[in-house]
């Protein structure tokens, strides 16, 4: 990993506990839970790293090892295209692992203040492995119904799930509900037009 990222990071937070990790694709780090959004900040902020832009959260499921679960963050710099005053960083892409463990009720910080597109970034990765977000404005279910028991993604669920779809109406209509369904809709055409016409 790049060391100018992580030395200009624990300078301006010297408490966040930030290490890096060999990987082949870009540059890794984890990250302690607790200084999340101050690292965060400062690598948006820093003149030096500007990395202005939240790719993708996503998570992984150690179960049954302990800490549980990672978060995952990638971010990017934008180089020329989205310099802040007094210069561009070069345009890079950077991971983030935040460890989180497998208590009964697992969360991370919400990176919304920073980021706006965090929030169904982070609403994705609550309902599919169930860690919670604190300080997320509006943290509910966003791919599976409202009342879908578990979490689909954790390595504990159970595979063969069977769950009838909750919905106020049919889900398919039959050759009479349809051809209904067309006639009242010319009618309503054919009126419309003769009102016009008048």
């Amino acid at each position: 990993m790049d060391t100018t990222i992580l030395d200009l990071v624990r300078q301006s937070v010297p408490a966040g506990a930030i290490e890096p990790v060999d990987a082949v694709d870009m540059p890794t780090a984890y990250v302690d839970r607790e200084h999340l959004i101050d690292v965060c900040r400062t690598l948006r902020d820093h003149p030096g790293l500007q990395f202005s832009f939240l790719v993708e959260i996503t998570a992984a499921d150690y179960h049954p090892a302990e800490p549980r679960y990672e978060v995952v963050y990638h971010l990017a710099c934008l180089g020329e295209a989205f310099a802040q005053p007094g210069g561009a960083a070069p345009a890079r892409r950077l991971r983030l692992k935040v460890r989180v463990p497998g208590e009964a009720s697992p969360w991370a910080h919400s990176l919304t203040p920073l980021w706006e597109c965090a929030n169904w970034l982070e609403r994705e990765v609550y309902d599919l492995f169930g860690i919670a977000f604190s300080g997320h404005p509006d943290l509910r279910r966003i791919l599976m119904a409202d009342d879908w028991v578990g979490h689909p993604l954790r390595k504990d669920y159970p595979v063969q799930v069977r769950k009838d779809a909750a919905s106020w109406s049919p889900l398919e209509l039959t050759a009479e509900e349809f051809a209904a369904n067309v006639r009242a809709s010319r009618s309503a055409s054919d009126l419309a037009a003769r009102t016009r016409e008048d």
